[in-house]
């Protein structure tokens, strides 16, 4: 199973929440560890250590952040 697939799968720690504007995917990582997002060209990319895990993400403007351990990405329609 890749990276990919065990992030992305809906038994995992990732979400996928759709609204009428906006999808937001979020994944509790645990407070205290030390992880970096970002998203490129439709992919999200979480770095936590040195394992490195991604997504597809939506066409649309998206923001990534992460705070007391939980990565948000929320991309608008």
């Amino acid at each position: 199973m890749t990276n990919q697939q065990r992030v992305a799968d809906s038994d995992g720690p990732l979400r996928r929440y759709d609204y009428t504007d906006r999808t937001v995917f979020a994944a509790d990582l645990g407070a205290g560890v030390d992880a970096d997002v970002d998203v490129v060209d439709g992919t999200a990319m979480v770095l936590v250590g040195d394992r490195q895990f991604e997504f597809d993400v939506p066409a649309g403007y998206a923001q990534a952040f992460i705070k007391n351990g939980v990565v948000t990405v929320e991309i608008e329609r």
